[in-house]
This record gives C-alpha cells, structure tokens and sequence, in this order.
C-alpha cells in the first residue's frame, strides 16, 4: 500500500475486529455449556449403569427408575439447546448428515385446530417492481395447551302460567345430581376420581391445585362426593363380577396395601386381590375386565372367599401357596386348574445372574426366552393354531428342562439361592407345564400384573387407606378405571355419563348398557346437555 490507512477505515477495521472477539467469546461459552451439560448427562448414564449392574445396596426401586431416565432426557434437551444456540452464534449450521432427526408420533386428529398466518413486514420488491406475488408457504405444527380451567354452569328452569286461569303452571323437572343441591356437576366428581385413582393424585394435593385456581374446596369436600359417586357406582361393580364369574379361564395375583390402624396409630399391612378375564391373546371376543378386591390378609381363604360363585376351571397365577386350596373346592365344576407363571421363574434366575454371573442361570433364562418367542409369534391366532406350534416349538424344550433342572440342582449346595429357585421351578412344574394342554392359556401372569401396577403407583402417593372401607371403595373405583383402560374407554367421559345415567333412573335391568366396553363417548354437545 503506497497511501496511509484513513481514520475511519482504522475504525471500521477495530469495530469489525471487536465484535469477532465478541462472537468468538459467546461461542466459547456456548461450547462450555455444552461440555457442561454433556458431563451431567455422562454422570447421569454412570448412575444408571451402577443401579442396575452395582451391589444390591446401590440400587433403586423399581418405582423410582423412571426419575433418573427423566433427567438423562432433560439433560439430552439441554446438550441440544446449547448446541443449537452455538451455532447461532458462530452462523454456522450444522451440515445435514449431523442434524439430529426427532420422530414425532402423529397427533389425534380430532384435535382442534387453530391457524395463524405471519406475513413479512413488507411485501413490496426491494428493486422497487412493486408487489411480490405468493409462491408457496411453510407450514409447521406445534402442540399447545388450554390450562384445565374451572367454569360455572347456570342452570335455568322458566315457569310458565295461564294469564286466563291461575291453576296451570309449567316448569321442566329439576335434573338430578350425585350431590342434591350441591356444587359439584358429575363432570367434576369424575375428574377428581380419575386424577386420584388413574394419575395418583391424592385429594389433598387436588385440593391444593384447586385452592390456586381460586376454588377453595377442602379434602373432606372432595372425599365426600368421591364417596357418594362410590355408592352409585357400586351395582356396575357388581355386574363386571358377574361377567368375571362366567369366564372359564381368570388371571389372578395380589399387592400389599397399608391401611391406617388407628387403635396402633401406625400402619397394618392389608392386600388387594385382582381378578381379570383377557381372552385377546388368542382373539377372544370376550371383552377384557378386571375386579379388584380387598382384603386384610394375604392368606388363600380369601381367594376362596372373592372366587364364590365363579364357574371358571383354570386360574392362572403365580406358584404362591395360598392358591393351592382352591384345586380342592367341591364345586360342580371342580377345583380349580392352576397355571403359573413362567415370568415368575425367569425372574428368580434373572437376580441371579445379575449377582453371581451364573452359567446355569443364563442357560435357563435363555431356554425361558425361546418360550417367549414361540408366544410372540403366535399371539392372536386361535386357540388350536397356538396349541399346535406350542406342542411342535414349546414342548421338546419344557421336556429337556425338567431333567436338565433336576440334574444341576443335585450339584449345588442346598442353601445356595440357585438351588432354591431350581426348587421353586421344581415345585412348580405341573402348573407351569399346563400351558402345553390349551391354546387358550397364557405362558405368565403379566395381563394381571400390568394391571395392578397403577395401583402400587396410587399406594405409593397416597402412601396408606385411610381405614378398610376406604380400601373396598378404592379396589371399586380402581375397577372401573382399569376395565376403562383395558377397552380403550376415556375413563372420565365413562364416568361422569355412568354417573348420569344412574342418578336419572336409568333401569337395573338395562345394567349391562352401563359396562365400561359399551360405552360410545358423547358428542360435546350431548356433555353440555347432560350437564
């Protein structure tokens, strides 16, 4: 350069050089927030990996596993975030093969749908040719919320007289209520009950949500119309028993319940029994249902006791003792058949492995799973094209188990945990085995099961029944929800127009109309009606 630098090229040159310092800066702390977030999200992974691979002592309830998988996924978010903002900032995007792909799941179509349309601030050809014309749009999608909102419904009955005489009046019937007289519309009692009982929010923390929408409404209000939808309810209950009392075939299995003992001022330990009929694995056309039941101990009287009246020949459930009883009923059927469960097994010889690595216990679990191949491809078909690959697939690998069984377990030490889950198999064998004499049984328990998981998760936020009536009117409620879930029914809208149709005389004889997998949700219209 023959001419000096001018002034103001000097500072453009500064200015220039100072905001690609500043740039550069703000991306080294977005790659430090990266590096941040992307150890947090290591640690979180070391976490897991030491809870289901460490000493017993390290690991976490089956009930919390979810926690920490939540916040390796807030972590994912925050990692993406900080890297999309560095991007930004250096205006640099990231070539297409590294873009990360989300798959969206696609939404209901029912839902409704609002539109907003952004236009530029100008229209109008930056060369000055005047108006530019549409060539096409982007369109994208995004899920939103209205927050669940309280209103007040008015309720007007006009009366209508004769100018001419002074005898005639006309006015329509006041509709009828869960509460006569009170607040609560049957929409309302239904929502309480669902968020308890199918989203584990117990009364006093609904009370709470409520009291910061400015609805002041105590725990006792809400139990006591719980308590009085409970009352209505209860003849539907009754009818899903007799459905279940004419299955040929129950699953059947038991959780604990604490129950508040006020004369210890302490906890007692009580049970809930299920009891379910799931004929969709062999493409029954029975509808699935599923009665819970309460009762203060675990002991096989009480299976006896919920099983009165029932017609059913096989009971599938785990090798617990209690069950045994029930083959030596004088009932016109017989006793009961008793199926196990192989996920029981699986299960004995999966702790196993976990802690000792043990050869033995990898060959069962492996043997276990062709079982469970079988049942995966042949899940729906009829009974006979199941029981026909079953005796072809299943039925060479149960026969080479029980002596191969036998022959480890006269190796191991009697006290050793091995040898007494080989002994439980053992013990077992006959009803775990019975799966091989009709195409309709089941390889486990696990349709009752998945059942009663939602129920440990209420017992888990509500911690305890507040007395044994209020575990009998629980197992009542959790009934409905469940069959409601099994059959695909949206269980407030079954609900609230259950609630309805009772407390408007709909006729005993009709009941069956009322069974969770007949119902046909209502129109938006027919709800406000109803209301």
């Amino acid at each position: 350069m023959t001419a000096a630098a001018k002034p103001e090229d000097v500072a453009t040159l500064k200015a220039r050089l100072a905001a690609a310092e500043a740039a550069l800066a703000a991306a080294e702390a977005a790659v430090a927030e990266i590096a941040e977030a992307n150890r947090r999200l290591e640690q979180m992974i070391e976490d897991l990996r030491r809870e289901k691979f460490g000493p017993r002592s390290e690991k976490l309830s089956p009930d919390q596993y979810n926690l920490p998988l939540e916040d390796v996924e807030i972590a994912q978010g925050i990692l993406e975030a900080a890297q999309e903002k560095a991007d930004a900032t250096l205006k640099a995007s990231r070539p297409k093969s590294a873009r990360v792909k989300r798959i969206r799941k696609p939404l209901p179509p029912g839902l409704p749908q609002i539109e907003r349309v952004i236009e530029p601030g100008s229209t109008l050809c930056p060369c000055g040719c005047g108006p530019m014309a549409r060539i096409g749009e982007d369109v994208s999608r995004r899920l939103d919320i209205i927050p669940a909102q309280f209103r007040v419904l008015v309720t007007r009955r006009p009366k209508y007289a004769c100018r001419r005489c002074s005898g005639a009046i006309a006015q329509a019937h006041a509709p009828e209520h869960v509460v006569p007289g009170g607040l609560p519309t049957e929409a309302l009692i239904a929502h309480i009950i669902v968020s308890k009982f199918a989203d584990h929010l117990p009364l006093y923390r609904q009370a709470e949500i409520f009291r910061r929408q400015g609805v002041d409404l105590g725990r006792a209000t809400l139990g006591n119309w719980v308590g009085r939808a409970c009352f209505h309810l209860r003849p539907v209950a009754e009818r899903m028993r007799f459905h279940l009392a004419g299955t040929e075939r129950l699953f059947m299995d038991e959780t604990p319940l604490p129950v508040l003992d006020p004369g210890r001022q302490a906890t007692k330990k009580g049970y809930f029994w299920a009891m379910a009929a799931d004929d969709r694995g062999h493409g029954g056309p029975a509808p699935p249902v599923v009665l819970f039941r309460y009762a203060p101990t675990r002991e096989g009287l009480h299976a006896e006791r919920f099983l009165a009246g029932f017609r059913g020949r096989f009971l599938q459930c785990d090798a617990y003792d209690g069950y045994n009883r029930l083959q030596r009923l004088d009932r016109p059927e017989g006793g009961w058949t008793l199926v196990h469960c192989w996920s029981h097994v699986r299960r004995r010889f999966v702790k196993v492995l976990r802690s000792t690595a043990s050869p033995i216990a990898e060959a069962m679990i492996r043997h276990i799973a062709g079982l469970y191949a079988v049942e995966k491809a042949m899940r729906g078909l009829p009974p006979e094209a199941r029981l026909a690959a079953r005796r072809k697939l299943s039925a060479p690998i149960v026969t080479a188990m029980k002596p191969w069984l036998e022959t480890q377990l006269s190796h191991l030490s009697k006290g050793s945990k091995l040898a007494e889950h080989i002994g439980y198999t053992l013990r077992a064998w006959d009803g775990l085995v019975r799966f091989l004499e009709d195409g309709r049984l089941e390889l486990d328990t696990n349709s009752v099961e998945n059942l009663i998981r939602p129920v440990a998760l209420t017992r888990k936020n509500s911690l305890f029944a507040g007395h044994e009536l209020g575990a009998e009117n629980w197992a009542l409620l959790a009934s409905l929800i469940a069959t409601c879930k099994i059959n695909g029914v949206e269980p407030m809208g079954y609900l609230a127009a259950t609630l309805h149709a009772i407390i408007n005389g709909h006729p005993m004889s009709r009941i069956d109309e009322l069974m969770p997998w007949r119902f046909d949700a209502p129109s938006t219209a027919d709800q406000q009606a109803a209301c």
